[in-house]
């Protein structure tokens, strides 16, 4: 029997809203324009479509056998326990590493009001605060979480709308303004190799979406809300990311962004709006917090399914009468104490790198969701069954290509010397999961 329920559906909806737009698209929105140009619109299409097939993956998988570890279960079932277990643990450290470099974030965006405030005190703060929320029941985070990311949402939304005022009425309009300004250079102005290698930095935009898979098992009813979760949440992000990206392009030429600035600001600084810079301060600190949110409650969440599969110890699997599985939340809420501690104390290269490293394993993810899809349907096969009603589209053909899209996507990232060290890190990790997969699985 399932406990009560603790997600709603709007709930479910903005938190895998949350997990996609984040502070890179306030922040570092106008670096990638200035490297991509109008390449990164058709990157983000591409992409956007991938993260969709994953997504109808997964969903065809939660309507099939709903489960609370959600990919990670589906690894266990249809691949084997290593990979569910490299699966969980892989997800675990993403969300804590993320966690961690948001909430130091978080730090550095309170200083532009508070210069003297040391950095910690922001990140101890921050963790004191959502590790109450995502202790006290499963319905205040979904809560918090969802007022979060309307501030990100509705700013979106206003850049988009106040893009098009001043594109349409004149209002503070660049001399060059207009849909003209959107190719500068040319649709492909690096050329074919220029459009793929503006696939990683479009793709990782979507990082965090395949958290529907566990907020949904929150939910009253997994296989009558995944559905309408799914089909309609990529579709508004990448409204979103193409839509802002578009009309940024159509006001300011993109090789005149300036890539240390967030074009978001120039945007509202020329709607006339004061303090442009505070404002997006404001939602870019709102967007740290969110991510750090949902990630505390995806991290527990993965920790507790991890226990029960019994690959972590089988206490972190208690849910209280309020559907938290409190001691997988307080460790999860150590490791990003312990983390903070760890930033300030390694190297800032050093962090650096440990967190470039989760492009590698969010890849991993991705690609065990397709690869357990692909088992599924086999095993369907074998027993002379057919598909569900919410099936993948286009079946095993689009699974394959979506997968080789994902490899695709690993190629570029390997091949560049600049996140060859991802790769390196990704391969340690998984060879330290190897070991103590070895040394503590049942014999």
């Amino acid at each position: 029997m399932r406990p009560p329920a603790g997600l709603r559906e709007r709930h479910i909806r903005f938190i895998a809203l949350g997990g996609a737009i984040g502070a890179g698209l306030f922040l570092g929105s106008g670096a990638a324009l200035h490297s991509a140009g109008p390449t990164l619109l058709a990157a983000y299409a591409a992409s956007g479509l991938a993260v969709f097939m994953i997504c109808r993956a997964m969903g065809e998988l939660i309507l099939a056998r709903p489960s609370p570890g959600a990919f990670a279960d589906y690894a266990t079932d249809f691949i084997g326990p290593w990979a569910g277990y490299f699966t969980g643990w892989s997800y675990w450290l993403i969300w804590m590493l993320a966690g961690i470099a948001e909430i130091t974030a978080a730090g550095v965006f309170m200083r532009f009001w508070f210069p003297d405030l040391p950095q910690w005190v922001t990140a101890l703060c921050a963790v004191a605060v959502l590790g109450a929320v995502n202790l006290t029941s499963t319905r205040l985070f979904g809560e918090l979480e969802f007022w979060l990311v309307l501030v990100k949402v509705l700013t979106v939304i206003a850049l988009i709308l106040g893009g098009a005022f001043i594109l349409l009425t004149g209002f503070h309009r660049p001399p060059q303004a207009g849909p003209a300004t959107l190719i500068v250079g040319g649709l492909l102005p690096h050329g074919w190799g220029g459009l793929l290698h503006a696939l990683p930095i479009a793709i990782f935009g979507f990082g965090g979406v395949e958290m529907i898979g566990l907020a949904v098992q929150d939910g009253a009813d997994p296989r009558r809300s995944a559905p309408k979760v799914i089909n309609g949440v990529i579709w508004r992000i990448l409204v979103f990311y193409i839509g802002a990206l578009a009309v940024i392009m159509m006001i300011f030429p993109w090789t005149q962004l300036d890539p240390r600035q967030s074009p978001f600001v120039a945007v509202f600084a020329s709607l006339g709006l004061p303090a442009a810079a505070g404002v997006i301060n404001a939602v870019v600190l709102t967007a740290a917090l969110s991510s750090c949110n949902s990630g505390l409650y995806s991290a527990s969440r993965m920790l507790a399914a991890l226990a029960r599969q019994g690959q972590a110890p089988s206490s972190l699997a208690a849910r209280a009468d309020h559907r938290v599985p409190t001691r997988a939340v307080l460790v999860s809420i150590a490791g990003l104490g312990l983390g903070v501690a760890l930033n300030y104390a390694l190297p800032d290269r050093a962090f650096g790198y440990l967190v470039s490293a989760l492009a590698a394993l969010i890849l991993w993810i991705w690609g065990v969701i397709l690869v357990s899809h692909l088992r599924y349907r086999r095993r369907l096969a074998a027993l002379g069954q057919a598909p569900g009603a919410f099936a993948m589209p286009g079946g095993v053909g689009a699974n394959v290509a979506t997968l080789g899209f994902l490899v695709l996507v690993a190629a570029i990232l390997a091949l560049d010397p600049a996140s060859q060290m991802i790769f390196a890190i990704a391969a340690g990790w998984f060879a330290l999961l190897a070991i103590i997969y070895r040394l503590t699985r049942p014999r």
